[in-house]
């Protein structure tokens, strides 16, 4: 009896072997295994393809309003801020008031204006009498062109008057208006009601911005210059809206270091739709290039990380499916490039793959 007994149990102890050995292998769809037609609809088939290598730097920087979209508002003379019409951040028209100044210098200006006509107007009367006393012989010529003389001047003190009070658009009781030269945002303030101001020592009372499509300014470090260049495409992430990605593209590239942060500054370029991005707002931008090399790729979402590996389900038909391993050389955005076990044109479950990873591999 036992020379029968040995060998049943050799058989049983192998079989038990075998059975554990293939329970840490990829399963192949079992016979009699097929996928219902409400989870076959809940799946996503892609197909592998090699694409090109795409690589992907994190930068830091921080929003900025367009500088070439963006004015500061200086005051023309001296004065007092009679009218404020605007509020840091407010949204103005071209043309719009933002303040109204009364000033002593526009005071003595349009005295000069007055005065000015007053001459204008006498000298204008004297070469009129100047001319009927030399047609009565009471006058020499040379009196007659001293008088017109004096009427030349006359006018032109009259236009210099009349251009500077244009200039400054004044009113007939002294005071001036400050326009926005822009549409946009009041981005700076630099006056209250009723300041006292003199023209000599004081900046820009305002900036106007418009923020239709801002600017980022990004920090590049040393080691990694040779990786951005201008072109490259971004993804721009904030604080403020963290699921919300904001696509642009390195329009600049400052090719020079801060000497004290050891940064070169990249300047990247957003539509900025709904103003949801404002100035001195903190970014994540992510600068992508493709690479001259081609590997095959998937969606990150499709590889599934078990037992400290990752696997892929290959897809067949609704019947055969094999769960297979894969080697991943990197992940950038939502691609992960495959370095080995797969085969380009080979088809993959992308989406809801974990329904039928555990149901074959539990």
């Amino acid at each position: 009896m036992n020379r029968f007994l040995f060998p049943s149990l050799l058989a049983l102890s192998l079989a038990g072997c075998a059975s554990h050995d293939e329970g840490d292998k990829p399963q192949k769809a079992e016979a009699g295994f097929s996928l219902s037609d409400q989870t076959l609809q809940e799946l996503r088939i892609d197909t592998v393809h090699a694409e090109p290598v795409r690589d992907e730097l994190v930068l830091s920087g921080q929003i900025a309003s367009n500088g070439d979209q963006t004015v500061k508002v200086y005051p023309l003379v001296g004065g007092v801020v009679e009218q404020l019409s605007v509020e840091l951040g407010d949204k103005v028209t071209k043309g719009q008031v933002l303040a109204v100044i009364k000033s002593g210098e526009i005071a003595d200006l349009q005295n000069q204006s007055s005065t000015a006509g007053s001459d204008y107007d006498i000298a204008k009367k004297n070469l009129q009498v100047a001319e009927d006393q030399f047609e009565s012989g009471l006058a020499s010529e040379r009196d007659v062109t001293l008088a017109r003389q004096e009427l030349r001047k006359a006018q032109s003190n009259v236009g210099k008057s009349r251009k500077q009070l244009s200039v400054y658009g004044v009113s007939a009781d002294g005071t001036y208006t400050l326009r926005a030269p822009i549409s946009g945002f009041i981005t700076e303030k630099n006056v209250t009601d009723h300041m006292q101001f003199n023209a000599d020592n004081v900046g820009n009372l305002f900036t106007v911005s418009n923020l239709d499509d801002v600017w980022i300014m990004a920090n590049v470090f040393e080691s990694d210059i040779a990786k951005v260049h201008q072109g490259y495409m971004t993804k721009v992430t904030t604080l403020s809206y963290p699921d919300k990605v904001f696509s642009g593209r390195i329009d600049k590239v400052f090719n020079v270091l801060d000497p004290d942060s050891k940064v070169m500054k990249v300047r990247v370029r957003l539509n900025n739709p709904g103003y949801l991005l404002k100035p001195e707002m903190y970014a994540q931008i992510k600068v992508e290039n493709t690479q001259n090399r081609k590997m095959l790729a998937v969606p990150a979402q499709s590889v599934v990380f078990d037992k400290d590996r990752n696997f892929v389900l290959v897809f067949k038909d609704r019947s055969h499916i094999e769960t297979r391993e894969v080697k991943v050389a990197k992940t950038v955005g939502d691609t992960s490039y495959i370095e080995s076990g797969l085969q380009d044109g080979e088809r993959i479950i992308a989406q809801n793959q974990l329904l039928v990873y555990d149901e074959l591999n539990d």
